[in-house]
């Protein structure tokens, strides 16, 4: 089985991937250019085909519409679905669910700082 980072045609020259398909998950911690983590990446995440995007806000950050009032530590499971990501929001004391990771047993008071 050949490694997937392996096709990727700017490898060997610099460490620059040009498709998701090397890529299954990326996770993201929300800083306060939150919009880019809710908004521009996940239309450039959906367009490499990354199959699952983790938006983990610690500090509620984000805007109303994606984490809901009042704001709260949220963690937002992105999966691909033709194309597009289908966004599952989790909360505090909620179990965490990934495709990826089915057996996963996780929730954000978990992985609190």
């Amino acid at each position: 089985m050949k490694l997937s980072w392996l096709t990727e045609p700017l490898w060997e020259k610099q460490p620059v991937l040009t498709s998701g398909k090397a890529i299954r998950l990326v996770a993201e911690v929300v800083s306060t250019n939150w919009q880019d983590d809710y908004a521009r990446k996940v239309e450039e995440y959906a367009l490499l085909g990354i199959s699952e995007y983790w938006i983990v806000d610690f500090r509620g950050l984000g805007g109303i519409a994606f984490i809901g009032k009042p704001k709260q530590p949220t963690f937002i499971v992105c999966q691909l679905v033709n194309g597009e990501y289908a966004q599952q929001r989790y909360q505090m004391g909620e179990a965490i669910a990934s495709t990826l990771f089915p057996g996963l047993n996780l929730r954000l008071d978990d992985i609190m700082p």
